[in-house]
């Protein structure tokens, strides 16, 4: 079971590397471009491993390559689905000025990227 420090460091650490360290660039232009969308997953998941191999990961552990590649796969390829569908129905909604729901499929995106860094983390890191 997840510790409510490692909870927070999670959710700490994911709202930094998907919020903080997104370029506006990156934002406007992920929902149309699968180049500025891999830009956008690959900053993520360089930052969150970064961040999880520091606070998360446990200095007693024999993590190995495999291991990281694993871990970082699983980080990028749910990220990367999840923002590629999610960034193009709140892209709509947006532009279409349906603000209310643009934010409902965002709070969405956000609940389905918790999910899955709370699985990693339980399935993959432990």
């Amino acid at each position: 079971m997840i510790s409510y420090i490692n909870l927070f460091l999670i959710i700490l650490i994911h709202f930094f590397a998907d919020f903080y360290m997104q370029s506006h660039e990156m934002a406007i232009n992920k929902s149309k471009s699968n180049y500025w969308l891999t830009i956008h997953i690959t900053v993520y998941t360089s930052v969150t491993v970064l961040f999880w191999n520091f606070f998360l990961l446990q200095p007693t552990s024999d993590y190995r390559l495999n291991d990281y590649l694993i871990l970082t796969s699983f980080i990028f390829i749910t990220h990367w689905i999840t923002d590629y569908i999610t960034s193009r129905f709140t892209s709509k909604l947006f532009g279409k000025g349906d603000a209310h729901n643009g934010f409902v499929v965002v709070g969405i995106d956000q609940c389905i990227h918790y999910a899955q860094l709370f699985f990693i983390y339980n399935y993959i890191v432990k």
